[in-house]
């Protein structure tokens, strides 16, 4: 920027009564700001909203109380979902399923697989037992704490 340039944008400053000037051309980045002002130059602070979190979505990593409507229709042992994911009952679509309904198992067998990123994950029972209830639908999501099977 030539001095011709800047004695033009000292003027104007001087002339218009602002306080300050910021003008970038190129790489090039010239700031004029008066001295002696009675008002000094304060930036105004910017208050941006911080988005609010739905009312149904839950962050905590607490179990969903899913159990609890399971429990008061059967009896017996809920095993839940240990994680987030796509609930699958076998391990790939021509397979059968690990476990039917009225399917002794034993603890450590495993009973399904869970879908998280890209991972299979097998969930085994944890306890000696029979299959009473399959809750969980095959190749649907699945939330932490949510019932996947009953145990009797």
């Amino acid at each position: 920027m030539d001095l011709r340039k800047l004695k033009k944008l000292i003027d104007l400053v001087e002339e218009s009564g602002i306080n300050e000037l910021e003008l970038t051309e190129g790489e090039e980045k010239v700031r004029i700001s008066r001295q002696g002002s009675t008002q000094p130059f304060i930036p105004q602070q910017i208050q941006i909203p911080q988005p609010q979190p739905a009312a149904s979505t839950s962050l905590s990593s607490q179990p969903i109380a899913h159990e609890e409507s399971v429990t008061d229709q059967e009896s017996g042992h809920v095993l839940t979902s240990p994680m987030v994911g796509t609930f699958y009952r076998s391990s790939s679509p021509e397979s059968a399923p690990y476990v039917e309904l009225g399917s002794t198992v034993k603890k450590g067998d495993t009973l399904c697989i869970i879908e998280a990123m890209k991972l299979l994950n097998e969930i085994e029972a944890d306890k000696d037992g029979v299959i009473k209830k399959i809750v969980a639908e095959n190749a649907q999501p699945v939330e932490f704490g949510e019932p996947l099977f009953i145990i009797e």
